[in-house]
């Protein structure tokens, strides 16, 4: 069964539905225990990184998602804000991040010229890399995001997929049985219903089977 982290920040309820739609049983919990019943874990987020960080240590999960993830190597979806969590910090606010990658955020700063605004709230098409899990083999695939900041990471190893704006920016991560996107998969009509089946199905004899890697 699909846990959904319930964490006071995003919309678990639409991802929930999402996936009750595509066939595929799923529950929101905001409890330890729960969560390391999960098959898989999606974690949500919108709004600010401070207050998301700070209610993920409030709420105790942290040690139970970590005990999931690298213990048990349930694979782990982490959606929008949820993505940026996974890395260090933020050029957004002061808190740490989970720290599971070695990625920072930073404000999207678009060339003037281009004239491309900030937060960019759309449809793009993403380029997956060769090697990226979470993607069809489509030509075309257009997600849905909403955001302000992107991720930077240390490691091109760790990049799954971008997009173009301006520049290349990070849409997709992956490492072991750890996996990010910052658009929103709930949102994105066929395209996210099947980034879900796929996390769903290419991790669960694989990945979920062996701890991730070690931090």
């Amino acid at each position: 069964m699909i846990a959904i982290v319930d964490y006071g920040v995003g919309n678990p309820g639409a991802l929930m539905n999402m996936l009750e739609f595509i066939g595929y049983e799923a529950f929101i919990t905001g409890e330890q225990e729960t969560i390391l019943r999960g098959s898989h874990l999606l974690l949500p987020g919108v709004g600010a990184f401070d207050t998301a960080m700070r209610n993920l240590r409030t709420s105790a999960l942290i040690g139970s998602l970590e005990k999931a993830v690298f213990d048990r190597g349930i694979p782990l979806l982490g959606i929008c804000l949820g993505m940026q969590l996974l890395g260090r910090r933020s050029e957004e606010g002061l808190a740490q991040g989970l720290g599971w990658l070695d990625a920072d955020c930073v404000k999207m700063r678009p060339r003037s010229e281009l004239r491309l605004k900030v937060p960019f709230m759309g449809w793009a098409e993403v380029e997956p890399t060769r090697n990226a899990t979470l993607f069809s083999e489509e030509q075309k695939q257009r997600f849905y995001f909403s955001h302000s900041y992107k991720m930077q990471c240390d490691s091109e190893d760790d990049v799954a997929a971008t997009y173009e704006f301006g520049e290349p920016v990070v849409c997709s991560v992956q490492r072991g049985n750890i996996f990010g996107v910052q658009f929103h998969p709930e949102k994105s009509h066929r395209f996210g219903m099947t980034l879900l089946r796929n996390f769903i199905q290419r991790t669960s004899n694989e990945t979920a089977h062996h701890p991730s890697f070690a931090r």
